[in-house]
């Protein structure tokens, strides 16, 4: 059965635009969304602690701090889903979103039903967002339970974001088998991968560091040249 989203996820809209922003929380609430506001980096960022929040969309270009200044602010005290909104063509505004821990992008201007398709990948993907038995992945000493949202190593938990706990999942249910980046762009991201999308590598980067610092490097996330990536346990 396909997960479901929570009903009447709460998300945060940080956007200097307040035009643009009155639109979307329309939009929103007409999907049966619950929505807040903030103006600026220094607000959003504050408004993000909020522990009811679902899901943040944050636009990149503010006047104060920038978004991904304000996406820093965040991951320092929250793992909640990050949407983030670039410029059309801002290939180094997306890599340094994802770099920073957001979950996903859009590029302005943007088709509202887009926008709602990749919350809802997001939610879906939300811890507690499914209820599943008690089962449990694992290599080695690394063990992911998936209706916990729990990853921990020889005991030990560490944190990982949203899409870096469904890329670990993903690639866990693959065992030896790799797993390709177009295989991992559907059940990560929720969407085919397009063309020039760094999106997995940017995620993947991210989590092997995580992994490698973890396990001590017992866990790795190899690469196989032109096709994707595999887990693999070293020790």
């Amino acid at each position: 059965m396909t997960p479901e989203a929570p009903a009447h996820p709460k998300v945060l809209l940080i956007d200097d635009d307040a035009t643009l922003t009155a639109m979307l929380t329309e939009f929103l609430r007409g999907e049966g969304f619950e929505t807040i506001a903030a103006f600026n980096g220094i607000d959003g960022a504050l408004a993000a602690l909020d522990p009811d929040l679902d899901a943040v969309i944050l636009d990149v270009m503010m006047p104060d701090i920038s978004g991904i200044e304000t996406l820093q602010r965040i991951r320092s005290s929250s793992a909640v889903p990050v949407i983030m909104l670039t410029a059309k063509g801002a290939e180094d505004e997306r890599v340094a979103g994802l770099e920073m821990g957001a979950d996903d992008y859009i590029a302005k201007p943007y088709y509202a039903r887009e926008l709602l398709a990749r919350l809802k990948a997001v939610l879906r993907r939300k811890p507690g967002a499914n209820a599943q038995p008690l089962q449990h992945f694992a290599a080695g000493k690394l063990r992911l339970v998936p209706a916990r949202r729990e990853v921990s190593f020889d005991g030990r938990p560490f944190e990982v974001t949203t899409c870096e706990f469904d890329l670990l999942e993903a690639l866990l249910r693959n065992k030896e088998a790799v797993a390709t980046k177009d295989e991992l762009s559907l059940s990560v991201l929720g969407r085919k991968r397009e063309p020039y999308d760094r999106s997995i590598d940017v995620h993947v980067s991210n989590l092997r560091k995580k992994l490698l610092s973890a396990s001590s490097k017992a866990i790795e996330i190899e690469t196989v040249r032109a096709v994707g990536y595999r887990l693999k346990v070293t020790r």
